[in-house]
């Protein structure tokens, strides 16, 4: 079992040894960040993160959560925060996920305030506690949709992105109704992305919400919201055409 400052220095090397400095500086001002990168693509990203936490081990949800945040609150570059969520989805970390997780996920989420961070954490971490345990996150999910801070009523808009059939739509549209009329990009493109996705699943009903609420919906969440339904109508066309084959 590693410690906190031996992952953490474990990952320092293993982020600088991978490192491309010709791609940092095109990386740091996609992402907007004051935060530098070592200019690490994705695909290696990943091999690193599995490599450094191969053999991390969590003896409480305590601990667990200990390591993520000194990752988190000490990290130099971007990269370290994106292996404090990763470290935060392990494996090994299962178990603790529930609303006590909560109180992480919303530091990491306020003090990130950023899209890439919080994407990660409302689809892979908040939605699925929310699947898990939806009574008291549903109670969550409708306080954060009435925040201030927009990037948590953008987790509570975002958060089901993965629920397909078992979304709660009552609650995916009482998430949306405060920032129906936001002016906010963030919570705009939140709202699209959220209907979107849920089309997927039922596209007559995402077309009568934006119907219904089509002078409160702002023209980039009504585009977004309908971006996809032409490819599942068609899609469902071509799953009942005979393909000739036996």
């Amino acid at each position: 079992m590693a410690s906190t400052t031996t992952s953490i220095r474990q990952l320092r090397k293993a982020l600088r040894q991978a490192a491309d400095p010709l791609k940092a500086p095109a990386m740091r001002a996609y992402m907007k960040s004051q935060m530098p990168y070592h200019g690490v693509p994705a695909p290696l990203l990943r091999n690193v993160f599995r490599s450094v936490f191969a053999d991390v081990e969590f003896g409480s949800a305590g601990q667990w959560r200990g390591q993520v945040l000194d990752l988190w609150r000490n990290a130099r570059y971007r990269e370290e925060r994106y292996g404090a969520l990763h470290l935060a989805g392990h494996r090994l970390a299962l178990p603790f996920q529930t609303p006590v997780a909560m109180r992480l996920y919303e530091e990491l989420i306020v003090s990130g305030a950023w899209w890439d961070y919080v994407d990660d954490i409302a689809s892979h971490r908040v939605g699925p506690i929310l699947r898990a345990y939806p009574a008291p996150m549903r109670r969550r999910m409708l306080a954060w949709s009435r925040s201030p801070n927009l990037w948590k009523r953008r987790t509570s808009i975002i958060c089901q992105l993965g629920s397909k059939a078992d979304t709660d739509l009552g609650l995916l549209y009482a998430c949306i109704e405060p920032s129906l009329e936001a002016q906010e990009f963030f919570l705009r493109k939140a709202i699209g992305w959220a209907l979107r996705q849920y089309a997927w699943t039922d596209p007559a009903e995402v077309r009568r919400y934006v119907r219904r609420n089509h002078d409160r919906l702002s023209p980039l969440s009504r585009r977004e919201a309908l971006k996809n339904i032409g490819a599942v109508a068609a899609r469902a066309a071509g799953a009942r055409i005979p393909t000739g084959r036996v």
